[in-house]
């Protein structure tokens, strides 16, 4: 029986296992009926990434593929991205056969599945976007790190039993840092301290004198100085990453965000985020269910022999879900919004989890057709799904009338 083999899509390419230290090469040439391979290493200092480049040039290769592994991908992209075609796959979707775990034979299967067309490349922007996607993911970071500091505030104040975040919302807002300067100063009495509250906050002023009251002392006036200190330097960074973000973001962009800020739960840092990831170019998704797809906000596909083994969502880019989901929450807060009925509708059967990725998958989808058509947004209504339900119910009565034998004509109740 003739060995069955597989049609050669690229005739000159090369497969990279790229590592920290060294990538390993694999040009693949396919100029007849056999391929003939070689193999070589490379350090990955700017001058080996070089030298890699003119090997490749030397065979003619046309397109190279590597895994995406780190950010050790990175200066290979950037110094090669000008002189070859690139394709970045996911480690996932090219396993070798087990037993067969080298970095020779790594390269040389990521050679052949390229040279098959078997690999799909993942979404790598340009570099000025890449470049963006580190400004905001990097500020992603700070916010973080400052909320994980505000939350060890909280815990020295609660060891030292001053109930202060249990009468105030908001314990780093304006009142509450009067109120913490005053404990670390230690000169004020709980009386005292509770007549900094500022405006509405003024009417808890009995609750904040009791709250106030604690055995607050040297330690703890050291750790929450300190933490204010951390809290302080968090927020000049997130403003200097803000800056910056408005001096590098394309023209392009600012008025899509513009647009984008119309969308219930988003506001213009959220919108800065989302464009990061995906950009303001949406012909590289072929639809908006395939981008809700790569951002993991939809049900997975897992079936077999006619069953559903599981509908988890996929990991999907994780920065994108995370802005996505916590806009998602702020719309589900909206009043007169038509994501708040959505996530009502939802969660009444699936839970608050599902319905808020489930608002996150909406908005995604909202934002595609927006920048897609360059459309301005337009909501539905809190009350669409109680119309449509109406619409249904009148359908569905005035097929069962015409199945009787009926004719049904429709007129609206003068009122």
């Amino acid at each position: 029986m003739a060995e069955a083999r597989l049609e050669q899509v690229h005739r000159r390419c090369c497969g990279l296992d790229v590592h920290k230290d060294t990538v390993v090469g694999c040009v693949r040439v396919s100029d007849g009926p056999a391929s003939v391979e070689e193999v070589r290493t490379f350090p990955t200092t700017t001058r080996g990434i070089l030298e890699l480049g003119d090997w490749l040039a030397e065979r003619q290769v046309t397109i190279a593929a590597m895994e995406s592994t780190g950010v050790y991908w990175k200066p290979l992209w950037n110094l090669l991205e000008d002189r070859f075609s690139l394709m970045l796959v996911n480690a996932r979707h090219i396993k070798q056969v087990p037993g067969r775990k080298t970095d020779v034979k790594d390269c040389q299967w990521i050679a052949q599945l390229l040279a098959c067309g078997l690999l799909n490349a993942s979404f790598v922007p340009d570099r000025p976007q890449r470049e963006l996607r580190d400004l905001t993911r990097q500020r992603a970071q700070l916010i973080q790190g400052r909320a994980q500091v505000a939350n060890r505030i909280q815990k020295v104040l609660e060891d030292a039993n001053i109930k202060l975040g249990s009468v105030a919302s908001d314990v780093l807002g304006a009142s509450g840092r009067d109120m913490l300067a005053a404990l670390i100063e230690g000169k004020q009495s709980p009386e005292q301290m509770a007549q900094l509250a500022r405006y509405r906050l003024r009417v808890k002023i009995p609750q904040l004198t009791e709250a106030l009251r604690g055995g607050f002392n040297d330690h703890h006036r050291f750790m929450l100085k300190s933490l204010l200190s951390q809290v302080d330097h968090f927020g000049n960074q997130i403003e200097s990453f803000d800056e910056r973000i408005e001096q590098v973001m394309p023209p392009f962009f600012k008025a899509v965000i513009t647009t984008m800020d119309e969308i219930p739960g988003f506001d213009r840092r959220a919108a800065q985020n989302v464009l990061a990831e995906i950009g303001a170019d949406m012909s590289r998704f072929p639809s908006g269910a395939h981008l809700a797809s790569w951002a993991g906000v939809c049900p997975g596909n897992n079936q077999s022999a006619g069953k559903r083994r599981s509908g988890r969502v996929t990991e999907g880019n994780r920065w994108l879900k995370r802005t996505l989901t916590q806009c998602a929450y702020a719309a589900s807060r909206c009043k007169a919004s038509y994501f708040r009925a959505q996530f009502h509708r939802v969660s009444k059967r699936r839970g608050c989890k599902r319905a808020t990725l489930a608002v996150a998958h909406s908005q995604l989808r909202v934002v595609y057709e927006l920048l897609r058509h360059n459309l301005k947004y337009k909501d539905l209504g809190v009350d669409y799904f109680d119309k449509l339900q109406g619409e249904r119910y009148k359908s569905r009565l005035v097929k069962g009338l015409e199945k009787m034998g009926y004719k049904v004509t429709l007129e609206p109740q003068a009122a």
